[in-house]
């Protein structure tokens, strides 16, 4: 393969490949060639293309002789290399033009990013790339990476969460500066917010939610949109005392309610909520929504560049507003591309349903794509890091990854031996490594496939 070939040229090789081999051990005579060197380098040099096609159960002759070779002539010291060029990634110390990786306006030593994650549930693969991200940028630019966790919805939040996330993301290696909390800063955005109400730039708002929402996609402006400083400032004393009245109402950015960006559309900065809170417990009756408290605390935390994941992208123009409103300084939006799973849930709240419902083994679930569930199922952090990496040029990614199976099935006598962590071959189906080992009759031994045999 001196070029790297089309999708269909490559699936209608691996095709051949699969019936040629199914009766044959090795591709030339009945040992290992230089045929089956040169071959299984071009396969694997594919990258990402064949691991999608190895996941699955299309080839299954081609995927044994690969893994076959991959595993059982290792320690022969065969030179196997895999033909996938090596990434260069611009260095910003050279006056050589980089790729578009590049941070907008970055200084080496003068850059500052935040990971802020909220803590309302485990971290995922999506989490992931962004964390390992910022601290990409933070080593290269030798700068400063700051992890904040976002605090502010108390009805979601616990410190079981936070702990799990910090716990996250020392998992993942990410080397931090400093960890903070936006709770720690819910006593300078009140100050904001009033100081904003006084400014006639955020306005109090009564109207019911489903009647807001309507009016915002329709561009209509609120009747309470023109209240007189006063009038706002007392309805918001109310929400900050949590009144009944105060609970009827939510505080408004009185941005531009024409503009065709609907995001623009008079946002919800505050809105009132009585649960109590993880960290500061009931001290407070009413919260900065995500929208509000983020460009603030970027700013005063002197974050220079925030990176955020393109399904945020109409946003930006909000975002640019509210600090703008605020006089605080810019900070520059990176956008990179949301990571895409086929068949796979990345959405907190509907991992939150299936642990609940009990329907998994809660969050570490290794059927679940948490950090935590994809380590207990046998993935090692290094590639984690490397498969994030190379999406940093990708503008859409998508994984074609199945969900793992349960398959329950009879086994030799000898396998309730089996300690946790230990490595099994089973004849004709391959690698497992033992999760589960044998307790009694009445719990089986649980065994999770190694795709790659290692």
């Amino acid at each position: 393969m001196p070029h790297p070939p089309s999708s269909s040229e490559f699936e209608a090789a691996c095709s051949f490949l699969d019936g040629y081999l199914a009766s044959r051990t090795f591709l030339v005579g009945h040992s290992l060639s230089v045929a089956d060197i040169v071959v299984w380098s071009n396969i694997a040099g594919t990258g990402q293309r064949w691991e999608s096609l190895r996941r699955s159960t299309k080839y299954q002759n081609l995927t044994l002789w690969f893994n076959c070779i991959a595993v059982d002539y290792a320690e022969r010291n065969w030179e196997i290399t895999c033909t996938k060029p090596e990434r260069k990634i611009h260095d910003p110390t050279e006056n050589t033009p980089g790729p578009e990786i590049d941070l907008p306006g970055a200084k080496i030593g003068e850059v500052c990013l935040r990971f802020a994650p909220e803590p309302s549930g485990y971290l995922h693969i999506g989490h992931a790339k962004a964390g390992l991200l910022n601290e990409y940028f933070a080593d290269r630019y030798k700068g400063r990476l700051i992890v904040r966790i976002d605090d502010t919805n108390p009805s979601k939040e616990s410190n079981e969460f936070v702990e799990n996330v910090l716990r996250d993301i020392d998992t993942m290696g990410i080397k931090y500066d400093t960890v903070t909390y936006t709770s720690d800063y819910f006593p300078k955005l009140m100050e904001m917010a009033e100081s904003l109400i006084m400014q006639g730039k955020a306005y109090v708002d009564d109207t019911p939610r489903t009647q807001m929402e309507v009016e915002r996609r329709a561009g209509v402006e609120s009747t309470c949109r023109n209240n007189t400083v006063e009038e706002n400032l007392s309805l918001w004393r109310e929400m900050v005392n949590g009144t009944e009245s105060g609970m009827q109402c939510c505080l408004r950015g009185k941005l531009d309610i024409q503009d065709p960006n609907k995001s623009l559309h008079d946002p919800v900065y505050y809105r009132c909520n009585t649960d109590p809170h993880h960290r500061v417990g009931s001290t407070y009756k009413a919260y900065p929504t995500y929208d509000f408290a983020c460009p603030f605390v970027d700013a005063l935390q002197g974050v220079t560049h925030a990176l955020r994941s393109s399904e945020y992208h109409d946003r930006n123009a909000q975002y640019y507003s509210i600090l703008q409103d605020m006089g605080l300084q810019r900070v520059e939006i990176f956008e990179f591309s949301r990571l895409n799973m086929v068949y796979t849930l990345l959405s907190k709240r509907k991992f939150l349903w299936f642990v609940q419902n009990k329907k998994v083994d809660g969050w570490t679930d290794p059927r679940f794509p948490t950090i935590q569930g994809m380590v207990r199922r046998g993935l090692k952090i290094e590639a984690l890091t490397q498969f994030i990496l190379e999406q940093l040029e990708e503008k859409d990614d998508f994984v074609n990854h199945l969900n793992p199976c349960t398959t329950s099935a009879l086994g030799d006598p000898d396998m309730r031996n089996l300690k946790k962590g230990e490595i099994i071959q089973l004849e004709r189906k391959g690698y497992y490594r033992c999760d589960v080992p044998f307790t009694g009759p009445s719990k089986p031994i649980v065994l999770f496939a190694i795709p790659d045999g290692r």
